[in-house]
């Protein structure tokens, strides 16, 4: 078998692989063999189909797919072992491939078109500068946080003054019939409101201000009109019966309880952070702060990767690209895609190309890789992230590890999360090779950012 490479010009080349019998004969004979053991023809008895009917039965598809095997395996050898950077997939010449005919075993040749990847050479220096915006977190921030945490580590406690529109009330819901409890009527005995949940006014001023012991008699109907399944809920009935409950229901009040924030001591701080990470107001104003910072940091790494990469282009220059072959390989991978539609989305999908093989070069040539560990560690970053804005910061390690390791089981996020693995690595690398000038911003600075490049996309 010989596989050649013909370069057409510096994006494209014709790989030619040559299949002689001698390459293919004795696999097509075990696969026949093999074929014959499980072969099910009417009149013989597995195994014993004679080899001759068993060629001239199969012999052509069986042919076919060990050539096939053969072909696609010369294939992806040479591309690996000659290192090509090859774009799309190979696809079969249009000119040079002749119609292959497998009724009769010969030899065969194959023609391919390959696309390769523009060379590209970066030579970074510090003379290459580049701003770094970080965000600042300042005293606002800071203040609007632990309000957050405060809100979101509070319970509701109980209370002896009249209750709030926002106040639980529990007491005991029940049925009534000619101004008296209906016997064998509907009773619950753990009912709950709030009054600020009730769309009719009246209604909800008959609980406002209630205490325990309090007997209120409301219309469910007229206080939560047009929610069944909120009135369902709260008599503990099926949602269709909701339409024949009467008019009038008394509601003994049992107890009233109020949400209260947490205190800004080391109950609160324990919760947030663990067990004596902070001791005082200030080491937990001081925690908060940098974690809004370890927070934001993403988000100055991103705009620091955009701008960089209009700097890498800047330096890259105009890339020749095989646009003829990748348009022909875009139409024929697309279900969805057409003619007219590529032509309208081509230049983004080359401009995306460009910043990818620019990234891959970066990789390249710092000798950049994704180990395991660096797998492990984005997707618990990920998952703190996650959790981070529901105010859960303060989780078990084997709790975060397990829903990592969920992360990580699914393809589609693993291949993101190796994505911006190596972006981040690509990030330190830029880092340290550009002439950075970090420059502090307040957030809403840097957010008019991206409200620009919004209104450019639409314009």
């Amino acid at each position: 078998m010989n596989v050649s490479l013909t370069n057409t010009d510096s994006v494209n080349a014709i790989l030619q692989i040559s299949v002689a019998k001698a390459d293919y004969q004795e696999k097509v004979e075990s696969a026949l063999k093999t074929f014959r053991k499980k072969a099910n023809i009417p009149g013989f008895r597995p195994g014993t189909v004679p080899v001759g009917m068993v060629k001239k039965m199969y012999g052509k598809s069986i042919l076919a797919e060990e050539i096939n095997k053969i072909v696609s395996e010369s294939l992806y050898n040479h591309i690996q072992e000659n290192k090509l950077n090859v774009l799309g997939e190979p696809l079969p010449n249009e000119e040079k491939q002749q119609p292959i005919d497998f009724s009769t075993e010969g030899d065969y040749d194959f023609y391919f078109d390959i696309a390769l990847a523009p060379e590209i050479k970066l030579n970074l220096t510090k003379k290459d500068k580049i701003t770094y915006y970080a965000i600042d977190a300042n005293e606002e921030l800071v203040e609007k946080q632990i309000e957050s945490y405060k809100a979101n580590y509070g319970k509701y406690e109980k209370v002896e003054e009249g209750a709030k529109e926002t106040d639980l009330i529990r007491g005991v819901i029940a049925e009534l019939e000619d101004g008296k409890v209906k016997e064998g009527g509907i009773n619950v005995e753990s009912g709950i409101v709030m009054p600020s949940y009730m769309k009719d006014a009246e209604e909800q001023s008959k609980f406002v201000g209630s205490k325990a012991g309090d007997v209120i008699t409301f219309n469910p109907g007229k206080a939560y009109e047009g929610n069944e399944t909120e009135i369902a809920s709260l008599l503990h009935i099926d949602k269709n019966a909701v339409e024949t409950i009467a008019p009038e229901f008394q509601f003994t009040v049992s107890e009233v309880t109020r949400y209260q924030e947490a205190g800004l001591d080391q109950d609160l701080f324990d919760k947030v952070f663990g067990a004596g990470t902070v001791k005082d107001a200030d080491e937990f104003k001081a925690k908060v702060k940098e974690t809004i910072a370890n927070q934001f940091a993403p988000d100055s790494d991103y705009k620091f990767l955009l701008d960089a990469k209009e700097l890498l282009e800047k330096k890259t220059g105009a890339l020749q690209f095989p646009d003829a072959f990748l348009k022909r390989w875009l139409l024929a991978t697309g279900e969805e895609r057409t003619a007219e539609s590529l032509e309208n989305d081509y230049p983004k999908i080359i401009a995306d190309l460009k910043f990818h093989l620019i990234k891959e070069q970066i990789a390249k040539d710092n000798d950049i890789k994704i180990e395991n560990d660096d797998m492990k560690t984005i997707a618990l970053q990920a998952t703190r992230a996650q959790f981070a804005q529901y105010g859960m910061m303060n989780l078990p390690d084997e709790m975060l590890e397990n829903y990592a390791n969920d992360m990580l089981k699914n393809k589609d996020n693993a291949r993101n999360l190796l994505d911006r693995a190596m972006e981040n690595k690509i990030i330190d690398v830029l880092k340290s090779k550009l002439g950075v000038e970090e420059k502090t911003i307040s957030l809403d600075e840097f957010r008019k950012f991206f409200e620009k490049e919004e209104e450019n996309a639409e314009a």
